[in-house]
């Protein structure tokens, strides 16, 4: 029986591609119309997105590639995906092409915070609020679409895309 040897370097950018499966997945499920699965792959994204760091650490395999890849992924995950998801389920119907707009300003602001966040090199804290918990609390929120009136998402959204941009000090838990 041969052994294959794996380089350990890839092992968290796997990870990190599992986390743009999940949130590619998900915009598949919005033109699909299934919301809560759609907020279920965001939802599973995150939580591949919070191992790739850990398995990067175990390994000792931390690279300017992954952090640049993870970035890419995460925008796609958790900006573009919950910014679609809320604007297909609430904001295209109630609020046309200004939606539209509430929902590019979030994804815009996710991008801003991800490329700060990657010209930074603050260890102790994050400076605004990670996309990553933006993208996730809408998801979470998503999947109680039909108990929440649709009123909150545009506001919540414009909320959140101020605080990732924002140099409000987020502590970084699990340090």
């Amino acid at each position: 029986m041969r052994v294959v040897n794996i380089n350990t370097n890839i092992i968290p950018n796997i990870f990190t591609l599992a986390n743009l499966f999940f949130g590619f997945l998900s915009l598949t499920m919005i033109l699909d119309g299934k919301i809560s699965l759609a907020a279920i792959m965001i939802i599973l994204a995150v939580i591949l997105d919070s191992l790739d760091g850990k398995v990067a650490r175990i390994f000792s395999v931390s690279s300017d590639f992954g952090k640049q890849l993870d970035s890419l992924c995460d925008l796609v995950s958790f900006g573009v995906a919950p910014a679609i998801l809320v604007y297909k389920v609430f904001l295209q119907e109630h609020l046309g092409y200004f939606g539209l707009l509430i929902a590019a300003v979030f994804t815009l602001c996710g991008a801003v915070r991800l490329a700060r966040f990657n010209i930074l090199n603050v260890t102790t804290h994050f400076v605004g609020v990670p996309i990553t918990f933006a993208g996730g609390f809408m998801a979470l929120l998503m999947l109680f679409y039909k108990l929440v009136p649709w009123g909150f998402y545009p506001v919540i959204l414009i909320i959140l895309a101020f605080l990732m941009v924002s140099t409000f000090r987020v502590p970084k838990l699990g340090k």
